[in-house]
């Protein structure tokens, strides 16, 4: 069976990238080169960051259709990283509500890829 062990975003900028993401994360980048970064996670995945200009980018697609999903514990910690989230200045597409699978919101990192917060599914 085949277990994905790599989440990769295509930015314009992953030096820009990578300094959001430690910010957001709490953590430095386990590889760092001038088109590309990555973020290691328990379990064995990871969050690479590819340059949209590095010289074997290759992509027929255009835009973001992805969201990078964060579960926190409650709906308490879903409110609290909204607050943070908005008073450091990240960009909210989907303000906080509650949707049928609880307590949720969107944000957006520099390349607008969708970053959701929520709860897990009962």
């Amino acid at each position: 069976m085949l277990k994905p062990n790599l989440i990769l975003l295509y930015v314009q900028d992953p030096a820009e990238s990578s300094a959001f993401y430690s910010h957001l994360l709490g953590r430095q980048p386990s590889a760092s080169f001038p088109t590309y970064a990555a973020f290691e996670f328990d379990g064995g995945l990871s969050l690479g960051l590819w340059s949209t200009s590095a010289e074997n980018f290759h992509t027929s697609g255009e835009g973001n259709r992805t969201e990078l999903a964060f579960m926190v514990e409650n709906d308490a910690a879903v409110e609290r990283l909204y607050d943070a989230w908005r008073r450091e200045g990240v960009t909210i597409e989907q303000e906080l509500m509650t949707a049928v699978f609880g307590r949720t919101f969107v944000a957006l990192d520099p390349d607008g890829h969708r970053l959701r917060v929520s709860t897990p599914d009962d």
